[in-house]
């Protein structure tokens, strides 16, 4: 009986153990559980960096790409980010942008700042981010030399420092390459891959599978040969994917041409480059150069009048060749109107083409697109013939021509040919300046009257590109031809400070200041312009009026093309004889002075402006003799005569 007690009791104790063991090892699952819930119920976050909106158009592409596979991601600002909150993030993704001397946008600064205070505060130590996972896409140009995407790099190591773990290597991306939508969507698919073995739960991702052996597979860079020999093919780039296409990484730095090995450098135009300039009308020559029929050429083959260099230097734009010996800048200007896709440089880094091949092939293109033009309604046949005779060149399509070494050969062979030439430097190359022959005008783009405004406004390459700026004015001043400072007005950025802009002037003396409104072509990834930046013609009209008026009679405003909201202003004690404006060319004196071999100056071959260019007719620079086109706002269109 006792036994049979005692027995009871203890299957009563085992009962009762068996069943606190059961509900201690429930609750500790509900725990368990409840806490994995809380860490996936966090989705991971995609963050972008950006100032021109590259980065936020890559992000955007990138979480398209994310969302597609079903992977749900929170796109997020910088701005709108609390940097605290990384230690509660699972995964985060950061595309991030490299801005002025290798700094990050305003509006990330308390972001990099935060991560970097962390990373050396020996107070926090290397295990505040243990549980993050992260990869880091960067975007810069590879033309800054050191600073190429240090902001990337500088966020990448101080995650790692933090003890956060890097799901996929830094990708360095380069706009000057030309492919970075290609680049970004080859990384997100390695991101797919390494998120593939990933555990979703109720449609957020959980990140407890990231170990750091799961990198390996995906981390192999001989994928992105395939990739790349694909876009060769292709020869096309989005939209977004600004600037042109660098060489492979892969490539060898020896090239082959028709079977013939080159010095070992490499082309500037690529077939992507080739690709995106030639959508956009260009005729591109040999491996640097192009030529492009401008829109004046092609109004006044229809009598429609010429451009603002007609009404201010008597040029006949209708035998105007538009061309460029380099399609390379050391500027990303924001207003310039090619969107950057020509390649950047600070120095001549490429192949070079001979330069009366360039001439005869740039030549030959313009007349063979003037040609085009027969049987176009309403090209007269006579224009059509003299077009088919390029009298003038405009060095000023594209990029810095002046940086082509062989310029003056260039010159001289269009000179020989008795064509004039118009060449317009950025003033980063005062000792090309110095070093350049006589040519029938010079500009220099004087786009902003300071220093900081002057390197927000072109983005120079160029550290020093201040000081190069002040000695190209003084080069300038050196010159005994026609000199000009070109003035691009863009409303919020340059348009204000006229002591500052005359304080420039007396550096370079110029014979003229042509102040012209910024033209608006549209916002892109690599320019925020919008018409509201477009000034009016009487803007540029008052701010003329103003830099005259502060030369205290040194320039007057003399002409002014109100088509081309533009207006000149020239020397007085130059320019202006007896009451009467010598503003236009003579070209043929011009083309008997260089052949003479004897030095002359911009005196020598100037000419009377007519009455209907001169500031303030009421033609307003438009010449009497041509029929004036306007387009109505229901894109219907008339022809009236002026």
């Amino acid at each position: 009986m006792v036994s049979s007690a005692l027995a009871s009791r203890v299957t009563l104790l085992a009962l009762l153990s068996a069943t606190t063991f059961y509900c201690f090892y429930k609750s500790r699952c509900l725990k368990l559980a409840s806490q994995k819930f809380a860490v996936s119920a966090r989705n991971p976050k995609l963050i972008y960096i950006t100032q021109t909106g590259t980065c936020k158009t890559l992000a955007h592409r990138l979480h398209k790409l994310l969302a597609s596979k079903g992977l749900v991601i929170d796109l997020i600002d910088v701005k709108d980010y609390e940097p605290e909150d990384l230690s509660k993030e699972s995964l985060v993704l950061i595309v991030a942008s490299t801005w002025e001397d290798g700094k990050p946008p305003p509006k990330a600064k308390f972001f990099a700042d935060w991560i970097e205070e962390s990373a050396n505060d020996f107070r926090v130590g290397s295990l505040l981010l243990n549980k993050l996972k992260y990869a880091v896409f960067g975007v810069g140009s590879g033309a800054y030399g050191e600073s190429f995407d240090v902001v990337a790099k500088g966020i990448s190591k101080r995650l790692k420092a933090l003890g956060a773990n890097e799901v996929l290597p830094l990708r360095e991306g380069d706009v000057d390459g030309g492919r970075l939508g290609k680049e970004v969507d080859a990384w997100g698919e390695k991101l797919i891959g390494i998120l593939k073995g990933v555990v979703q739960e109720n449609g957020v991702i959980a990140c407890g599978k990231l170990d750091d052996e799961s990198d390996a597979e995906f981390v192999d860079e001989s994928d992105d040969e395939d990739l790349e020999e694909s876009e060769e093919e292709l020869g096309v780039v989005d939209l977004e994917d600004i600037a042109g296409k660098g060489p492979s990484r892969n490539s060898k730095n020896v090239a082959q041409v028709n079977g013939v090995k080159t010095d070992g450098k490499k082309e500037m135009v690529t077939p992507v480059i080739r690709a995106n300039l030639v959508k956009q009308g260009y005729k591109i020559i040999g491996t640097h150069s192009g030529v492009k029929l401008c829109r004046w050429t092609k109004a006044q083959l229809r009598g429609r009048g010429g451009c603002y260099k007609h009404s201010f230097y008597g040029i006949e734009s209708h035998r105007c060749m538009e061309a460029t010996p380099s399609l390379a800048c050391a500027n990303k200007c924001v207003f310039c109107w090619r969107h950057h896709t020509n390649p950047v440089g600070k120095s001549w880094q490429w192949k070079m083409d001979d330069p009366v091949e360039i001439v005869n092939t740039a030549l030959d293109l313009h007349t063979k697109m003037i040609k085009q033009m027969k049987g176009v309604p309403g090209v007269l046949e006579e224009r059509l013939a003299e077009g088919l005779l390029p009298r003038h060149c405009a060095l000023s399509l594209v990029g810095e021509p002046i940086m082509y070494p062989e310029i003056n050969t260039l010159i001289d062979e269009l000179h020989q040919r008795r064509i004039s030439t118009f060449l317009v430097t950025n003033a980063q190359f005062p000792e090309k300046i110095k070093s350049l022959k006589p040519i029938t005008q010079l500009y220099v783009s004087v786009d902003a009257a300071t220093r900081d405004s002057l390197k927000a406004v072109d983005r120079p390459l160029f550290g020093d590109f201040w000081e190069r700026f002040l000695d190209s004015l003084t080069s300038l001043n050196e010159k005994h031809q026609r000199t000009v400072y070109r003035l691009t007005l863009v409303k919020g950025w340059n348009a204000e400070d006229v002591d500052g802009y005359f304080k420039l002037v007396s550096l370079g003396k110029p014979d003229f200041i042509e102040i012209k409104g910024v033209t608006y072509c549209g916002s892109t990834a690599t320019s925020k312009l919008t018409m509201e930046n477009v000034p009016w013609h009487a803007d540029v009209k008052a701010f003329s009026e103003a830099m005259a008026l502060r030369s205290e009679g040194e320039y007057e405003v003399a002409c002014e093309h109100e088509h081309s909201c533009c207006v000149l202003l020239a020397k007085v004690d130059k320019f202006k004889i007896d009451g009467q404006w010598f503003t236009w060319i003579d070209y043929e004196k011009f083309h008997n002075l260089v052949a003479s071999g004897e030095p002359f100056k911009s005196s020598d071959y100037m000419a009377p402006t007519p009455p209907w260019a001169v500031y303030g007719a009421v033609e307003g620079g438009f010449d009497p003799k041509y029929v004036r086109y306007r387009k109505e706002r229901n894109h219907k269109s008339k022809c009236q005569s002026t």
